[in-house]
């Protein structure tokens, strides 16, 4: 095995690969990168046994076929940490991979290539095509809201649906809601539901952009593949069944709040600063036009804020979580906010005054 790459080229596939090396793991084989050359293209296989990624890049200059694992960081770090126009010459020698250039040689351990683990074969059931910034736009507004380590383990990860045209993300951790979702144009697609885990929905966030450049989704039973131009990446599906989300959309909200988003974003911000650190709890008292929003703490202090909203329901006193209010406030991409509201003990569903692809639910607390 034997090829010379300039910097500027391995750099970024290298990168995206070696995101999904676990740095610490009992198998030392996942610790590595998988180098392959075939017909003049490089491809850098990284996996945690989880996801697995795949980067490709054409080699300019000849080079000789062949398979190895080297250590993911420390390749990065070499690469990384030469000159910007540096021309880099690899060649597997006696079970080291040797690494010039210019005046610089590095020699680096290799474990063999047969005993890289691959994710198993599998049959995709549902395959579409959508831009990387649609895709992108219904993960930022849904991701927050996914549980962390909860043993309702299929909580701790993204629903991702399709149904005739419509692509839907849902996420919950059982106190708070996220749902957004797509139409794809000249796509009918069968109905599915699939739960990406964490550190899936983490890599594709990591590895798409907001251009309009379309990537391909295979979904199967088990796994779900998203593939680029120069990269192919692969998850397992968190093999469990998501909550029906809508029984808990509430339906029977009879109180409408609509203001300005950056406006109440500040008022909240301000006044979480002097909330319970453990509880996070804020009071809403609305009245006529105005809303007055109040946290305290076990110091007795307390924050006050009060803010003009459109409101002409009868007066309600409810508290929330202010800090999903806020991740709420912060993903909604419009000036303006609508808030549904029942009574007291009923939950707030929460979305753009003028969009409805995206909605939130937020349950109530007891102050």
């Amino acid at each position: 095995m034997k090829f010379a790459i300039s910097r500027e080229d391995i750099l970024k596939p290298l990168q995206l690969a070696t995101g999904t090396v676990e740095r610490r793991h009992t198998l030392p084989i996942l610790s590595n990168v998988l180098l392959d050359i075939n017909d003049g293209v490089l491809s850098i296989t990284g996996t945690d046994l989880e996801v697995e990624l795949i980067a490709s890049v054409e080699l300019v200059q000849a080079s000789e076929d062949g398979r190895i694992t080297v250590p993911a960081k420390k390749l990065f770090d070499i690469c990384k940490g030469l000159n910007d126009s540096a021309l880099i010459e690899f060649n597997l020698m006696d079970n080291k991979l040797v690494i010039k250039s210019g005046r610089s040689k590095y020699s680096l351990s290799t474990l063999a290539a047969k005993d890289f683990p691959n994710l198993e074969e599998w049959q995709s059931e549902i395959n579409f095509a959508i831009s990387q910034k649609s895709l992108r736009g219904l993960i930022d507004k849904t991701s927050f809201a996914m549980a962390v380590q909860d043993v309702r383990y299929y909580l701790n990860g993204m629903s991702l649906e399709t149904q005739d045209q419509t692509i839907r993300c849902v996420t919950t951790d059982g106190h708070r809601l996220a749902l957004s979702q797509t139409q794809l144009e000249n796509e009918s697609l069968d109905e599915s539901q699939v739960i990406i885990p964490r550190k899936g929905v983490t890599e594709i966030l990591r590895l798409i952009d907001d251009s309009e450049d379309n990537i391909y989704v295979s979904v199967g039973s088990n796994h779900i593949r998203l593939t680029s131009d120069n990269f192919t990446f692969t998850s397992k599906l968190v093999d469990g069944r998501f909550p029906d989300y809508r029984r808990v959309l509430p339906k029977d909200g009879d109180k409408t709040v609509t203001g300005e988003k950056d406006y109440l974003k500040q008022a909240f911000s301000r006044a979480a600063i002097l909330s319970n650190e453990k509880f996070r709890g804020v009071r809403l008292n609305l009245i006529s036009n105005e809303l007055t929003i109040t946290a305290n703490n076990p110091e007795q202090e307390v924050a006050e804020e009060v803010v003009d909203v459109n409101y002409t329901g009868d007066d309600l006193e409810i508290g929330f979580n202010v800090a999903y209010i806020l991740d709420v406030l912060n993903a909604l991409q419009s000036d303006e906010v609508k808030i549904t509201l029942g009574d007291a003990n009923s939950s707030a569903l929460i979305e753009d005054n003028k969009d409805d692809s995206a909605v939130y639910v937020v349950m109530p607390m007891r102050l």
